[in-house]
Order: C-alpha cells, then sequence, then structure tokens
C-alpha cells in the first residue's frame, strides 16, 4: 500500500486513492474526550491497519489528540508500530504465538490473556522483562475469554513474580442494539470479574466499552474505553446520540471510459442490466479487488459531482460501471465511490454489511494520502 501526504503524490496519475483526514481522527479523538470521564483513558484501536486508514499515521494523530493506549489484534501489527516510533501503552487485544510472546514482552506490549492455557503458555517464554497482561473474562460473546466461573482458579496459576496483572476487560456483544438487557447483564457480571481480580490487583485497569459502549452506557467508561469504528468518524449505531464525528475517509476514482449508448445496451457480465433509454455509461477503475463490494452490483450509487449515479451492471475485479444518464462527464473527470455526500455506513448497509469491513476491504493497491492534523492554538 502506497502512502503519501497530498503534496507527496500527483493524483493525475492516480487511477483510484484513498484521503485519509488526519484532522479528522484527532477531531474525532477530543469530541470522544469530551464525552469522558476526565480520569477514563482513551485507547485508540488501530488494529487492521486502524481499520484500513494507516496505523502509523492514525496512532500518532490520535495520541496528539488526546489518546493514551494503542490497541492491535497481532503481536505483527504491534512491532510495525514500534518499530514507526510510537511507545504508547500498547495493548494486543487477542492471544499471540508463543514464539512471539518474549518478543512482544521486550517491546513493551501488554499480553491478553483470553483462556487459561495461554496461562502456562506465557509463563513458559524466556524473558527479562516482567510481563504485563489484561486478563479478558466472557461475559457472554462467547468469542475469547476466561467464563466468570473459572477467573479464580486461572488466577491462582499465575506467578507474580514474573506477571503484573495490568487490567482486566471484556467485550460487550450487543452495546449497539436498542434492548440493553444483555449488556447489563454483561457489565453486572464484568464488574463482578473485576472485584475478583482487584483483590489481587488493587489498580488493575477495568475496560469494558467500545465505541457503541461508551455512548450508549456512560457508566461502562469505567478506566478506558476502547475506540475503534467512532475514531474514524462512522456513529456506532444509528439510534446513538454521538458527539459531532468527522469522516476520516473519502474514497475517490477517475473516469476512463466514456461511452454513449443506446436503449437496451447490456451492460457488464451476464446482461444483468440494460439501459432503459439511451443514456451515457462511464467506467471506473475501480472493482472488488479494490475492495468495493461485488454485492453493490445493480445497487450501489456512486457521486459525480453532486449527482447520485446508479453502478450498471455486475461489479468487476478491477472496474465499474456508472449510468449517468445525460449528465455532461468526460475522461479524467472524478467520482466519489463513498466519503462527503455518500457516507460510508450508507454504501455499506446497500451492500449488506457494514463500515468496518467496507473501510478493511480497502486494497493494498489503493494509496492512501494523508490530509494533515492541523495545530491547535
Amino acid at each position: 500500500m502506497t502512502t503519501a501526504t497530498a503534496g507527496d503524490i500527483n493524483l493525475a496519475e492516480s487511477r483510484t486513492w484513498a484521503t485519509v483526514d488526519l484532522d479528522a481522527i484527532a477531531h474525532n479523538v477530543r469530541a470522544i474526550r469530551g464525552r469522558l470521564p476526565a480520569a477514563t483513558a482513551f485507547m485508540a484501536v488501530v488494529k487492521a491497519d486502524a481499520y484500513g486508514h494507516g496505523a502509523l499515521p492514525v496512532a500518532r494523530a490520535a495520541l496528539e489528540a488526546g489518546a493514551s493506549w494503542l490497541g492491535v489484534a497481532t503481536a505483527d501489527e504491534a512491532f510495525q508500530l514500534r518499530a514507526g516510533g510510537m511507545d504508547a501503552p500498547l495493548l494486543i487485544l487477542g492471544p499471540i504465538p508463543e514464539a512471539l510472546i518474549a518478543k512482544a514482552t521486550d517491546a513493551g506490549c501488554a499480553l491478553t490473556v483470553a483462556n487459561e492455557s495461554f496461562i502456562s503458555t506465557a509463563q513458559r517464554a524466556s524473558t527479562s522483562t516482567r510481563m504485563r497482561v489484561h486478563i479478558k473474562v466472557d461475559t457472554g460473546m462467547t468469542r475469547l475469554g476466561i467464563v466468570p466461573d473459572a477467573l479464580e482458579s486461572a488466577l491462582a496459576t499465575l506467578d507474580p513474580s514474573r506477571v503484573t496483572v495490568e487490567g482486566i476487560f471484556t467485550h460487550l456483544a450487543s452495546a449497539d442494539e436498542p434492548d440493553p438487557a444483555m449488556t447489563r447483564k454483561q457489565l453486572a457480571a464484568f464488574q463482578q470479574a473485576a472485584q475478583t481480580v482487584r483483590g489481587r490487583w488493587p489498580h488493575a485497569l477495568r475496560h469494558a466499552a467500545a465505541s457503541a459502549g461508551a455512548f450508549a452506557y456512560p457508566d461502562a467508561a469505567l478506566d478506558m474505553v476502547r475506540i475503534g469504528i467512532a475514531l474514524y468518524g462512522v456513529p456506532p449505531a444509528p439510534h446513538l446520540t454521538t458527539p459531532a464525528l468527522r469522516a476520516a475517509m473519502m474514497l475517490t476514482t477517475r473516469v476512463v471510459h466514456v461511452r454513449r449508448v443506446a436503449a437496451g445496451t447490456p451492460v457488464s457480465y451476464g446482461a444483468a442490466y440494460r439501459t432503459r433509454r439511451e443514456s451515457t455509461i462511464i467506467t471506473v477503475p475501480v472493482g472488488y479487488a479494490d475492495g468495493y463490494p461485488r454485492s453493490l452490483s445493480g445497487t450501489g450509487h456512486m457521486l459525480v459531482g453532486d449527482q447520485r449515479v446508479p453502478v450498471a451492471g455486475r461489479v468487476c475485479m478491477d472496474y465499474t460501471m456508472l449510468d449517468v444518464g445525460d449528465t455532461p462527464v468526460r475522461e479524467g473527470d472524478t467520482v466519489t465511490v463513498f466519503g462527503g455526500g455518500l457516507p460510508a455506513a450508507e454504501v455499506a448497509e446497500a451492500a449488506g454489511t457494514i463500515a468496518y469491513e467496507l473501510f478493511c476491504r480497502i486494497g493494498s493497491r489503493v494509496p492512501r494520502i494523508y490530509k494533515p492534523a492541523r495545530a491547535r492554538a
């Protein structure tokens, strides 16, 4: 994946590109921080290359704006951040291979204890650095974590001379749903588990809320929140009241082919789309290899100027065709795939998915161009 600032790349030579507004990232951190208790730490979740936005630039912008922790999914993601100069507290949010435990510990990464077997695995690792861990408790997600009934026995196997329990956390499975019943049940179970852990490690950080939980359940902010999708400017659920977030990514492409066609002209594979009248069909060089979902075939839209135009027929690997009707279009004109007046969440919904996936699918051949965060007076 190519990365550059806006002044470092010749857009006239680019076929499709993603613009990432780091000032939007900084704005979102400050806006969300303003909704949190002053003592609550802010973890910027930058796993999956910061949801496709670019882990290093986003991490740097988030930390400068007030985040104090970074969260990733894998050891390799952590090592990339450390190699890029990010020395902030960092938690690897899931289990990692035994062969990488010592390296991760020596790099100053906090590790997640997601099951009982990982404790013995981690304590076999040879490292001169005291291991910092966060205990993950499964309160209802049924993905990773120690169930509350097994927590006491799991903690008893920890060697306090080698391991410091720095935190305890859980993941709320339904915080973005209107019905609070399951989330309240999870939070009650988590608070009991946190009391158990804090009986041995009184200063262990408690964290349960991700983006949805931070907005829907202010009492779940606890000692830290883990902010992912809201960091990138997407509200985690339509019914939640959020601060004014700014979308950080815009995906733009360029017209490479224009053709005026007669009514009834077939377009793309299978001739599934035929023009209803004389119309202009344009081709843009973005397809499912770039992360544009094939499920948008015949249902999606893009923006030509401020006009929404439909996807004509099936999305191809490298190209998508659009029916622009009588709108004047020339080769080289820009087209917005998502962003601006066509929010990513809306495009994702039309594709039958969520904005998280839409961002993460943007391929490596799409360069990311960064607009820097503005210095605050």
